[in-house]
């Protein structure tokens, strides 16, 4: 009996959401995480048509027009979305360095391993010089 009551439809009106959690909503909405109804959903609004409203009404996007509205930024925003980059780059730098240092050790532990493989098996692994192939090639280029 408890969860019929939970579960009971309960009449919303617009203000019953802040003008920030609406603004949250739109954000996420335009930004592409989430689509209308699935904003819906998770916030508990009763129908996407709020949604809708919300975005007409404090939304980038121009529905007379069919296009984005852009807001200009102030030199403040533009420095630091500058230096939310810089970081992000910086941090994806240092994970290539650090790639191309594993790389670095893999090809070295190569090596010794080949190293050891030829002197345990008495073996040529490496080829040490071109293949008969190759130097015939570059012999009747020579000639011609």
């Amino acid at each position: 009996m408890n969860e019929l009551t939970e579960n009971k439809y309960v009449k919303r009106t617009q203000k019953d959401y802040s003008y920030a959690f609406k603004l949250s909503v739109v954000s996420e909405v335009e930004s592409g995480e989430l689509g209308i109804k699935a904003a819906a959903r998770k916030y508990g609004i009763q129908s996407h048509s709020t949604v809708t409203n919300w975005l007409r009404k404090y939304g980038n996007f121009d529905w007379v027009n069919k296009s984005t509205l852009r807001m200009p930024k102030s030199k403040d925003q533009k420095l630091y979305e500058l230096e939310q980059k810089v970081r992000l780059l910086e941090k994806q730098k240092k994970e290539l360095e650090q790639q191309v240092e594993n790389a670095d050790k893999k090809a070295i532990f190569f090596d010794m391993m080949i190293d050891i493989a030829e002197e345990e098996f008495k073996l040529p692994i490496r080829k040490k010089s071109l293949p008969q192939q190759l130097i015939d090639s570059r012999l009747n280029k020579k000639k011609g």
